[in-house]
């Protein structure tokens, strides 16, 4: 699967993925009855999705009876890493880390992710610069590059 293709899923598709991945295989009838408590959304459209993601190489399917398995052709963490990269992309460098701490503001942790974070940041510490550079062409951003 193109790496890139993470960039196009939309939304509703990374609902299904969600799906796909914790059940690691799953039916149209698995995930529509799971998305029946979050959406408002009719089996066609659950079968349309499917078939968008089948298309865009993240599932793949197998005929078993008279049922399809979904299986997914691409691992959650890899598509998570990317979607974050992805994000990234869309800041100036000079803000990556005002984007990480509204992340951390935003969302509860665990002590463990908390535990984590802090090795982390002591890791990062060793290799800090003073400055980030701007990565913005004149006149996107206010950093003052």
């Amino acid at each position: 699967m193109d790496t890139a293709m993470i960039d196009k899923i939309t939304d509703s598709e990374w609902e299904i993925m969600r799906i796909v991945w914790t059940k690691r295989e799953t039916t149209s009838s698995e995930i529509i009855e799971i998305l029946d408590h979050k959406t408002e959304w009719k089996p066609s459209t659950v079968k349309t999705l499917l078939a968008r993601l089948v298309e865009k190489g993240m599932l793949q399917t197998s005929k078993v009876g008279n049922k399809y398995i979904y299986t997914p052709l691409v691992e959650e963490n890899i598509s998570i890493k990317q979607a974050a990269e992805h994000l990234l992309t869309k800041v100036c460098n000079k803000k990556t880390g005002n984007l990480i701490e509204l992340i951390m503001e935003e969302r509860t942790l665990s002590f463990d992710d908390i535990d984590k974070l802090e090795a982390l940041l002591e890791e990062k510490r060793k290799t800090a610069v003073e400055s980030v550079s701007c990565n913005c062409v004149p006149g996107q951003c206010n950093c003052d590059s």
